[in-house]
């Protein structure tokens, strides 16, 4: 994703086995901290995902046959999901 989109992901990080006790708790404050992080972070994007599928329901896309379409499509969902939002406020 780094070469291609120019994009980095960050995940949690999970013990590796075969460490050292020594290296292992030298080392979980920092990772601990960052798994933290990341959590919350991929909380507030999975809550806006799930209230886009439950007000405008963009998973439904059957009939798309191209990127364009799909695009289309998506950016069309979101926009009338804020505008209900807007108006329904």
């Amino acid at each position: 994703m780094k070469i291609n989109y120019n994009s980095k992901m960050h995940t949690p990080i999970k013990g590796v086995k075969g460490m050292n006790e020594t290296t292992k708790k030298r080392i979980k404050v920092a990772d601990d901290l960052f798994s933290t992080v990341v959590s919350i972070i991929r909380q507030y994007i999975e809550s806006l995902f799930n209230w886009l599928i439950e007000k405008i329901d963009i998973q439904k896309a059957s009939k798309v046959i191209s990127t364009k379409g799909l695009l289309v499509q998506a950016f069309g969902r979101i926009a009338a999901a804020y505008i209900i939002l807007i108006f329904n406020s």
